[in-house]
């Protein structure tokens, strides 16, 4: 009999084809015992045994378990249950192309099993994780098992310049695995602080490839968002391969999720492929685990306010409501540190009881004057610029005073970046000069009389040409860019 090679994929269908529905009394007998396998129940597996494709054979059960995340004996017993009901048969005797493993092909009835589950569901993949069976692990590496020591977040955020006073606030934040709002003036490092909180954590979880509710399938795993951790180099001589963990799982660092203006409401909803007939999970479960950090809030088409009003359960509660395209909705975990950052004042763009379900208010202020010297020193040093006091004493006594002598953590990278940018330009070394940091410092800011003549100027072109379209301004009150 001829046979024709097989991916994995087709041959992770064709094994899911073969579970039957009502037929788990079969397996009891057969195995004399009762028990459901991997929590999936034989219905179930049936969903998922699609892909069947003419003339194609299965390869050996060995690769085909691997492909499908599960072990060799659990694949071992869903093709004696498929031969035992007549949907498969070997295609011959063993050969050097194989190995040790009998290669299989789908029979007629088969192939109409196959026909009938791909109608249901275009999924192929991993077998998925119960939801029931998934809300277990989560426990298990919640994020609110976490300690996080005053040395562990010193040494995730070792490359900012912060003063003692905010690590005190931000360890038992962080500690505590609970929502966190940082808010300040634009500029201050808000969202370098969300990345250093990410760093602290520092272990690993495990995440399921897809998790299974009601029969549809919910794809989890994304390499965009997870990291997965190196796995362990198996030999391929051995005669024994170790599997220290569910394969169903993929053991990745704890998941961060970040979001800025972009952002919107039905990113927080189940994603649903009409193809397919399967589910994409919204970021937030994706985020399970680890952080999901909202940057900029205030900045999103939706307002700040309808943001919180879609977390109120899940913060406070720490469960989610999610729904399936029948309208059948369902609870899944919210095991989430939600990190919100904004240059807006909370009470500016929340109300009382929003921020009463925000557990952490934390104001992430400007360094001090000898901070902000270190800083560009730290920055000056890795760009390369070598510091020049005469400038620096300028900077301090000249520009500043402009400004109320308001410091903010991202000028010394951008008035270091500018002046290498015209030092380049002209052709000389890197250097700092009066000169040249007065021609940086005026790239920093948009005078104020300008943004008044400018609005001037457009009122005044909207009367003249009401049906013209005129660029509109922002608006902002404050001067300052970046």
């Amino acid at each position: 009999m001829t046979t024709t090679a097989i991916t994995f994929e087709d041959a992770m269908a064709q094994l899911r084809a073969a579970i039957e529905p009502g037929r788990a009394e079969a397996m009891i007998v057969y195995h004399k015992q009762t028990r459901e396998v991997l929590g999936v129940g034989n219905e179930v597996l049936n969903r998922f045994a699609k892909d069947w494709r003419k003339d194609l054979d299965v390869p050996g059960r060995v690769d085909l378990a691997r492909a499908l995340c599960l072990p060799v004996q659990v694949t071992q017993e869903m093709i004696d249950q498929a031969r035992s009901q007549r949907l498969i048969e070997a295609t011959g005797t063993l050969n050097a192309n194989n190995g040790n493993e009998m290669g299989y092909q789908l029979t007629d009835a088969g192939k109409a099993r196959a026909l009938d589950a791909l109608a249901q569901s275009e999924y192929f993949g991993p077998m998925p994780v119960p939801l029931e069976v998934y809300r277990e692990q989560v426990k298990r590496q919640s994020v609110r098992n976490l300690q996080v020591t005053r040395a562990q977040l010193t040494g995730a955020m070792g490359h900012l310049v912060l003063p003692d006073s905010l690590l005190d606030h931000l360890g038992p934040a962080v500690s505590a695995g609970r929502s966190i709002l940082m808010y300040g003036p634009p500029g201050n490092g808000k969202s370098s602080i969300s990345n250093g909180i990410r760093d602290a954590l520092g272990d690993k979880v495990y995440v399921p490839r897809a998790i299974e509710y009601a029969g549809q399938v919910i794809t989890v795993y994304d390499p965009i968002v997870h990291s997965a951790a190196q796995e362990e180099v198996q030999d391929p001589t051995s005669l024994r391969r170790v599997t220290r963990f569910d394969s169903r799982y993929v053991c990745c660092e704890r998941p961060t999720v970040i979001t800025g203006g972009e952002l919107t409401l039905d990113m927080l909803d189940l994603v649903y492929n009409p193809t397919a007939r399967t589910y994409q999970a919204p970021l937030q479960l994706k985020a399970t685990g680890g952080i999901f950090i909202v940057d900029d809030l205030g900045r999103q088409q939706e307002p700040p306010q309808s943001i919180i009003n879609r977390w109120i359960v899940p913060l406070e509660e720490s469960k989610d409501i999610l729904a399936l395209q029948s309208g059948e909705k369902f609870e899944v975990p919210f095991d989430t540190l939600v990190i919100f950052s904004t240059n807006f004042h909370p009470n500016e763009i929340f109300d009382q009881a929003a921020l009463r379900r925000i557990f952490f208010k934390i104001k992430i202020d400007g360094p001090s004057q000898a901070d902000f010297l270190k800083i560009f020193a730290m920055v000056a040093k890795k760009r390369g610029m070598p510091l020049d006091e005469a400038t620096l004493v300028h900077l301090l006594r000249e520009k500043y005073p402009t400004i109320d002598n308001t410091y903010a953590n991202y000028q010394p990278v951008f008035l270091i970046d500018q002046m290498i940018a015209i030092c380049e330009f002209e052709g000389i070394p890197y250097q700092m000069s009066p000169e040249l940091v007065d021609r940086a410092w005026a790239n920093m800011f948009v005078k104020a009389w300008e943004s008044a003549v400018f609005l001037y100027a457009r009122a005044i072109l909207w009367h003249l040409t009401p049906s013209a379209e005129v660029p509109l301004m922002s608006g902002r009150k404050d001067s300052m860019v970046g």
